[in-house]
């Protein structure tokens, strides 16, 4: 009897327990929460479990490394680590059994097989990417923005440099230990945080759309900068800017037939010391004609239609934040993180600054959209091959990435892909995949073609997805995964930005837009 009357206590209290529970979850599906199952609870607990091998599995890659035994020769391999070049859209890394995977799966950036990095060569990486070719089309900023113009380019250093340390602040929460942890490991991952638990993929796409636009977009530019630079260097010949374009284009095909970037890379140290050579030459040459500055020219006033494309310009010229989470993984000391992207910021803004206003003041009105276009001949041409070349070996790399994300986004295997794998079970490129790749690089081909206007294309851009990836996601992504631990000023820098970038990218956006359709009446009358 007692033993019946015990069962009987017992299943009340588990139904009162039970539907107070239903409520509660009810109550939070409500609020847009999620409460946790206890399926979920078990995958929680393993997912702990899985954490603490790829801990272990992390030591012991650093013991091997170190040269030191690890274990026994059949154990399993340990975990794949969550360190993989970024722009793959989060994926795990395949299996390691080849060292010629691809970049997104973490073959050519940062594998987890690969030595960590230094914050020196962190900070070249970045210096890269922001002391690129498209620093040739700041004076070009300075010609319709003057003063303003030099002081959006520091501004564009300095909020561009905070919201790449908010975004890999959004990599890590603490943990019930209050141990600050790394949780994500890419931009997309932190996007599809944000959206969770409603809309758990959403962010991803907006990111990988934004990312696939910016990267094709770096692919029209290459093919455009490449046939101005050629024609403006031999303007004798009888070949058209177009006619230099297709020639580019025929050089870059092979592009559609890689499988990885051995075969480019070691060329990338060699263009970028050139790059700067070149740079080097075109101050000299400009501080030669320092009596003949024009500092008259330099106005306090800005042009009204043309001045929102200057900052599209600028801001494009920053764009480093797909990256930062890669690379920041990849670090040796990632609490060194900040302090590499102070000194390069302010390298870039000093170098951006002097670059663009002495290359004005040498050349004032007649500055042009590719400031090379105004030295001499003599100097013009050999300077201009230089930086064709450099732009015909940058291509492959945001061509292949802009490939990869697209292979990954609607062509992997897989219940949620759009369409068919592109490989074969052999590893083998398809057909019909490799005539995919000739059909992009035909498409920057036309576009080049099409809109052969350098500055505006990249005023376009830099508004339309420099301005979102690095001013209006990382502080809106701040905000959301944050908002709990943000003191007043964070939130304010946060909200300002996005406010701004909101307002500068929009106009920039419009005013591109009317440029380039004015060229192309203007083109289409010619």
């Amino acid at each position: 009897m007692a033993t019946l009357l015990r069962s009987k206590l017992s299943n009340v209290a588990t139904s009162v327990s039970n539907k107070s529970q239903a409520k509660v979850s009810g109550m939070f599906a409500r609020m847009g929460f999620q409460a946790a199952t206890d399926e979920e609870a078990v995958g929680f607990a393993h997912c702990d479990d899985l954490d603490f091998e790829h801990r272990q599995g992390l030591q012991m890659d650093i013991l091997k490394t170190e040269g030191e035994p690890c274990g026994d020769e059949g154990a399993e391999p340990p975990v794949e680590g969550d360190i993989h070049y970024q722009r793959g859209g989060g994926a795990p890394l395949p299996p390691s059994g080849s060292k010629d995977q691809a970049v997104g799966a973490g073959g050519e950036f940062g594998g987890h097989d690969k030595p960590k990095i230094t914050a020196w060569e962190a900070g070249w990486n970045v210096t890269n990417a922001i002391q690129g070719m498209f620093v040739l089309g700041l004076p070009y900023a300075i010609l319709h923005g003057g003063y303003l113009g030099l002081f959006l380019i520091i501004f564009a250093a300095v909020v561009c440099c905070y919201t790449g340390k908010i975004l890999i602040a959004c990599l890590y929460e603490e943990n019930e230990d209050g141990e600050v942890v790394r949780v994500r490991d890419s931009y997309v991952a932190i996007a599809n945080a944000c959206c969770a638990p409603r809309f758990p993929t959403l962010g991803g796409r907006v990111v990988n759309v934004a990312q696939i636009i910016e990267l094709v977009m770096t692919c029209i530019l290459y093919v455009v900068v490449s046939g101005n630079l050629m024609y403006n260097s031999f303007p004798g010949l009888p070949v058209s800017q177009k006619s230099w374009s297709i020639i580019a284009t025929a050089v870059l095909l092979p592009c559609a037939f890689l499988k990885n970037l051995k075969a480019v890379s070691k060329f990338s140290l060699l263009c970028t010391l050139a790059h700067f050579v070149i740079n080097i030459l075109v101050i000299a040459y400009c501080l030669s004609r320092a009596r003949d500055w024009a500092w008259e020219k330099v106005k306090f006033y800005i042009d009204v239609k043309k001045f929102p494309i200057s900052i599209g310009i600028i801001v494009f010229s920053y764009t480093s934040q797909i990256f930062l989470p890669s690379l920041e993984g990849n670090m040796q000391q990632p609490s060194e993180f900040h302090c590499m992207m102070n000194w390069t910021h302010i390298a870039a803004c000093v170098l951006k600054g002097l670059f663009a206003l002495v290359a004005y003041l040498t050349w004032a009105d007649e500055t042009k959209e590719v400031i090379t276009d105004n030295l001499p001949g003599s100097i013009r041409a050999v300077v201009n091959i230089f930086l064709v070349a450099k732009a015909l070996l940058s291509y492959p790399l945001p061509f292949f990435a802009a490939v990869e994300v697209l292979e990954k986004s609607l062509f992997q295997e897989g219940s949620r892909a759009f369409f068919p794998a592109c490989y074969g079970g052999d590893g083998r490129l398809k057909s019909w995949g490799l005539t995919l790749r000739c059909a992009l690089v035909v498409f920057t081909l036309l576009m080049a073609i099409y809109v052969p206007h350098f500055a505006l294309l990249m005023g376009l851009t830099g508004s339309l997805t420099g301005a979102g990836l690095c001013f209006l996601l990382p502080s809106l992504f701040h905000l959301r995964l944050l908002w709990r631990k943000l003191l007043w000023h964070q939130v304010f820098f946060d909200v300002a930005i996005f406010v701004i970038g909101g307002i500068c990218s929009v106009s920039g956006f419009v005013h591109s837009l009317e440029g380039l359709i004015e060229a192309y009446r203007t083109n289409a009358e010619d």
